[in-house]
Parts: structure tokens; C-alpha cells; sequence
């Protein structure tokens, strides 16, 4: 499968939710190593694992990271949950969507995690107005990268984003919309407002939900 292009940003909203003082991390899809670069400038006792399916990424990776997995993590759950067990936080950059079964992952995570552990994860906002407005006009294309990145496999909501961690586990605790400077937004929103108010859902929440290009998250076991 084709990925994600490499990138040396982190997402400075998902480090802000990673404890500070997490002992154990393992990041899924840890690309470049870029969060574990920052976040062990906060925290460089830390045991960091990262895993990543691609050879080329992980070989940058593991400037950054302690130790780096080569592999596919649903292929080989068992052994991935057996290696890191009772680590104190798993992280997931935008990776949930990337997965065939991300609510059979994260149960597996549920019964190995630290009991006092945590969940961190961005992702991708299924209900974005951008979505809605291509689908409205039949023009719903895979991309390189972003909301329509041809790698994304799963699609959320904010709603079934909760849903996800409730099934599997865990409850949100914390998080935030990443919303982004964007032209012509509000020119959609009455549209959005207007099909929520016809399909009887509150339309305010409608247009919020419709605004956040993502969700950064945290989640404890339940």
C-alpha cells in the first residue's frame, strides 16, 4: 500500500496531549520521528517505540525514537501487544484511519495498557463542510494527502470518533477542533444548517461539527 508522504513537522496540538511524564510511549505510525523528536525535549527519559510500516520511514525514525517496529500492526498484533505491554501512552497521529480494524487495535490496547494510561490521537474529520460540498457535487477523489488521502481506509465524525473509544474501552477525557484559516467556509455553512434542520438535527451543531478539519483527543481506559 502506497503511504502517507513522509513529512519533519509534528502536530503541536497532539504534543500538548501527550503527558508530560509518560514513562512508556508507543506512537503507531511514527513516520519521520518528528513527535518523538519534541515530545523527548520535554521528556527524554521516556522509553519511546515507535512503529511503522515503511522500512524508509522508520530508518529516519529511529534517530528520535528508542526503539522503532518494522511492521504492520494488525498483521501482527499479538506480538506488537506483547512487546509493549503496559506501556503508559499510545499515540496516533493520524493514523486510526490508515487501520482495517482500528476498534479491534485499540480493544487489544485496552487490555495491555497501564491502568492509570492513555490514548492519544488526531483525527481526520469525516464531517468536514469541504466533504460535504464534493459529495454534494459528486466529486469525491482520492488524494496524495489530507481529508481524501488515497491511504485512509476508516472515517470519522466527532460523534463516531467517541463512539470508536467508548466501544473499545476507553472515554474521552480531553480534546480539541484543529480549525484552520479556510476561504469561503462560511459561504456553505446556511446549506449544512438548512440539511440538519430538514433531517431534524440541531443545526448550530451541525455547523460546528462541520468545521474542524480534525480532532485531537485523549482517552483513559473505562
Amino acid at each position: 500500500m502506497d503511504q502517507t508522504p513522509v513529512h519533519e513537522k509534528h502536530n503541536t496540538d497532539l504534543l500538548a496531549f501527550i503527558p508530560p511524564n509518560a514513562s512508556r510511549i508507543v506512537e503507531v505510525g511514527c513516520s519521520s520521528g518528528a513527535l518523538a523528536r519534541e515530545y523527548k525535549k520535554v521528556n527524554p527519559t521516556c522509553q519511546y517505540t515507535g512503529i511503522e510500516i515503511s522500512s524508509e520511514f522508520a530508518e529516519l525514525a529511529q534517530r528520535y525514537c528508542d526503539t522503532v517496529l518494522v511492521t504492520d500492526i494488525e498483521s501482527h498484533t499479538d506480538r506488537v501487544l506483547a512487546h509493549t505491554a503496559g506501556s503508559d501512552c499510545w499515540i496516533f497521529g493520524d493514523s486510526l484511519e490508515h487501520l482495517r480494524d482500528p476498534w479491534g487495535l485499540l480493544r487489544g490496547i485496552r487490555a495491555n495498557i497501564h491502568k492509570d494510561g492513555s490514548v492519544v490521537a488526531c483525527i481526520p474529520n469525516a464531517q468536514h463542510w469541504s466533504l460535504q460540498l464534493r459529495l454534494s457535487c459528486g466529486d469525491f477523489r482520492y488524494e496524495e494527502m489530507g481529508l481524501l488521502d488515497k491511504t485512509h481506509l476508516r472515517w470519522f465524525t466527532r460523534l463516531t470518533m467517541l463512539e470508536l473509544f467508548q466501544s473499545s474501552g476507553f472515554n474521552v477525557v480531553a480534546g480539541i477542533p484543529r480549525i484552520f484559516p479556510e476561504p469561503g467556509r462560511e459561504k456553505f455553512m446556511p446549506a449544512i444548517k438548512l440539511m440538519a434542520e430538514l433531517a431534524g438535527a440541531n443545526p448550530e451543531v451541525a455547523v460546528a461539527d462541520a468545521t474542524p478539519l480534525q480532532y485531537v483527543v485523549r482517552a483513559v481506559p473505562v
